[in-house]
């Protein structure tokens, strides 16, 4: 079934809350960049609008909208400024743990304080030892995007029975591993994001040492145990929402970045020429090919996640083959971001290169996102070798 143009435009008055702000998050863009944080001003105005709250449950004042909803927003907000976009992505997908915790839990964390945010980042080497009443959780987490505004943050962990040198296995002889969440008060930080892009997701490091955390504290990342809401959304794993938010970042840079070229191109002679970029044959054919590129892209993974969400709201479970087409949808979607912003920056010569210029910002911000988990090209290989029922890795699907 094909999705109605109703289905493919999401909530139309969720998305002109990000509308409406995306004159002052671009005016903003350069004290992000510098700062490498998301400003008071800013952040003020992104809770005003519930913007962390779009994946959040209802039953803790959150918005609760669909993924097309959120994929919109997120898109929306990238176009003036991917490193608020990308912390709002990021602040999403997490804040789908509130469908995981006990109500009261989740309540104290998230509906009481209007501005709850839970970032959470990676760490190869971390554990989490039992002990009466919780955990006892030990280890350096990094890529905390959004982690310096945030209120709680999560440490994902395998776990050890009380010897500490026991694992503690499931039903199957696999280790378990949760997510314990700590208050960002309670944590060390290390300052460690100097990159190339990004730079305003303040994705830093931060550690803890045998520090207490209650049981009722932690959560499975798996989506289909532990769930204690109803809704729709809640049956979407964390991972797909991942996708199509990270998706809609790339996608809002493309757009802005060739926007930014066309403005370029209507009035730059280059040096030796004697008429504007505009009036190239190869850059007229080039820019209308990156436009179907984008153009096309967005569609698939709107169709694609519009016609899964359809099937959820009826009631239907994620399947497997729903998940690894939202995982090919979003990643074709970066990859063809990546080759219109690669178009324009070059297309345009060396204005692009100064710093001053939108180009080279989104140039740099594009090819952070590709070097991410959600940009890898391997996610293509997986796709593939499932639809041959070959061996494939389901680690990030």
């Amino acid at each position: 079934m094909i999705p109605s143009s109703a289905d493919l435009a999401g909530d139309p008055a969720i998305v002109a809350r990000a509308e409406a702000l995306r004159p002052a998050v671009e005016a903003l863009s350069d004290e992000v960049e510098e700062g490498r944080r998301l400003p008071p001003a800013r952040l003020d105005r992104l809770h005003e609008a519930q913007l962390f709250r779009l994946l959040l449950p209802r039953s803790t004042n959150g918005i609760e909208t669909d993924p097309v909803t959120f994929f919109r927003c997120i898109e929306t907000i990238a176009r003036a400024d991917a490193s608020t976009a990308w912390c709002l992505s990021q602040a999403g997908g997490c804040s789908m743990s509130a469908a995981y915790l006990d109500p009261p839990v989740a309540q104290a964390i998230f509906g009481d304080d209007p501005r709850a945010v839970l970032a959470w980042g990676p760490g190869p080497r971390v554990r989490a030892i039992a002990c009466e009443g919780g955990y006892k959780v030990t280890g350096t987490w990094a890529f905390t995007s959004g982690g310096r505004h945030a209120t709680w943050l999560g440490a994902h962990c395998p776990i050890w029975q009380a010897d500490g040198s026991t694992p503690e296995l499931d039903g199957e002889g696999r280790q378990i591993e949760r997510t314990f969440l700590v208050p960002s008060s309670d944590v060390d930080w290390t300052d460690i994001w100097n990159v190339v892009g990004l730079r305003g997701t303040a994705s830093d490091q931060f550690a803890l040492t045998d520090h207490f955390v209650p049981a009722a504290h932690s959560i499975t990342r798996d989506f289909e145990r532990e769930c204690r809401e109803a809704g729709p959304l809640y049956r979407m794993s964390a991972m797909t929402c991942y996708e199509v938010g990270f998706s809609g970042v790339a996608l809002g840079i493309a757009r802005g970045a060739l926007d930014s070229f066309v403005d370029v191109a209507k009035n730059k002679i280059p040096r030796g020429k004697r008429s504007p970029i505009r009036d190239n044959a190869v850059v007229q054919t080039n820019l209308a090919q990156a436009e179907v590129g984008i153009g096309s892209a967005r569609a698939f993974l709107l169709q694609t996640v519009a016609t899964i969400w359809r099937d959820i709201s009826a009631g239907s479970k994620l399947s497997m083959k729903q998940r690894l087409a939202i995982r090919m949808a979003s990643t074709n979607a970066i990859h063809r971001a990546r080759e219109a912003v690669d178009f324009a920056y070059n297309a345009a010569g060396a204005t692009a290169i100064f710093e001053s210029h939108p180009l080279e910002r989104r140039f740099r911000d594009i090819h952070t996102v590709t070097q991410q988990l959600q940009g890898r090209l391997s996610h293509f290989e997986t796709v593939g070798a499932w639809m041959m029922g070959a061996e494939a890795d389901l680690t990030f699907v």
